[in-house]
Formats: structure tokens, sequence, C-alpha cells
């Protein structure tokens, strides 16, 4: 029988999991043994590579070529995780969590059914939220060109030996720094208000 192909995560017996974690376990004919779920995937290699020297395995079919021996392979092995009280009480708490938020939609969606006019009026009350803040940071903007302008002209006129109107120590010289970025285009939805601070 050829060896078997490696998987996705680059290590024979190893795969990664929907949570990030990684799973690691040896076959030998139809037995599958199940080596647990490892933090990194160099711990889950590590595991079956142990496993394998254990069970006999040529040096040919491990991950890592080199480990010689089989206390080799023990010492660079991570130890076996051990579920502790803590870590079933974390188990737990993720567990209500998730049934909160699951019954939390299912009610959303319920309430949904039953009351489409309050869906129609909450998306009403958002777009013209979104159309508010809209026009309001396009007004802003406008403002901000104007200011500036008006400061960039005054510079303009005192570096050609004028008289401008501000005084030395008027606010409106530092205007001529503002930025006028065009940060709000027509299909704004108004996600995102932290572009108002330039």
């Amino acid at each position: 029988m050829p060896p078997r192909r490696r998987s996705a995560s680059g290590y024979r017996g190893v795969r990664e999991l929907p949570n990030g974690g990684f799973y690691a376990e040896i076959r030998s004919g139809d037995l599958r043994l199940s080596l647990g779920t490892y933090d990194t995937v160099h711990e889950a290699a590590r595991a079956f590579d142990a496993a394998a020297w254990r069970l006999g395995r040529p040096r040919r079919q491990m991950n890592f070529q080199n480990v010689y021996t089989l206390q080799q392979a023990l010492d660079v092995a991570p130890p076996p995780r051990v579920n502790s009280a803590q870590d079933r009480a974390e188990h737990s708490a993720r567990q209500r969590r998730l049934l909160v938020a699951q019954e939390d939609e299912r009610v959303m969606a319920e309430w949904h059914w039953r009351h489409p006019e309050n869906v129609a009026y909450e998306q009403g009350y958002w777009a013209r939220r979104r159309e508010e803040d809209t026009r309001r940071r396009r007004e802003e903007r406008l403002d901000r060109r104007r200011r500036k302008a008006l400061a960039s002209a005054q510079a303009d006129i005192v570096n050609a030996c004028g008289s401008s109107f501000f005084t030395e120590e008027d606010e409106r010289w530092f205007d001529i720094w503002l930025s006028t970025s065009d940060d709000t285009n027509d299909d704004d939805d108004g996600a995102d208000d932290w572009s108002d601070w330039d």
C-alpha cells in the first residue's frame, strides 16, 4: 500500500479544525487512533510522529526526518492534554453563550416575521440616518475647503507683499493645514465614522 498523501496542513495525520486548532490521528488498517487536538500544527505533527514510532512505522512515514529513536520522538512531542475543571467550565460557558445567541437569532427572526411594519420603519430610520450623516459630512468638508481656500488666499496676499485682514495671532491661519480629502462618496453607507478625524 503506498504511503498516504500529506494533508492540507502539510503534515501527515494532521487536519486543521474550523476553530483554528489542529487535530491529529493515526490510521492503521481499519483502526483510527485519535491523538487529540493541539494549538499548533507543529505540536500535532510531533504527536503523530511519536505515535508512529510507538506503532513501529518506518521513518519515511514520519513528518520529521531528524528524529532517529522513539525516545527522541517522545522528547519533542507535546505533553498529553489534560482536561481540567477550568477547561470544562470554559467549555460550558461557551456552550451557554452559543445557546443564548441561537435563541436570540430565533426570537429576532420570529419578531421580524410577526412585525414587518416595525422592520420597515427601522430600515427607513437607518436609511435616513445614513443620508443625514452623509449630508453633514459633505457640509463639513465644504466648510473646511472654504476656510482653507480663504487662508491660502490670505497667505498668497501676504507673500506678494500685501496686507491681510487676518491679524498675526488669528487662529484662521491654521486653516491652511486643514485636510479637504474627499472621504465620502455618493454611495457611502455611513458605517465608518472614523474617516471624519482628518
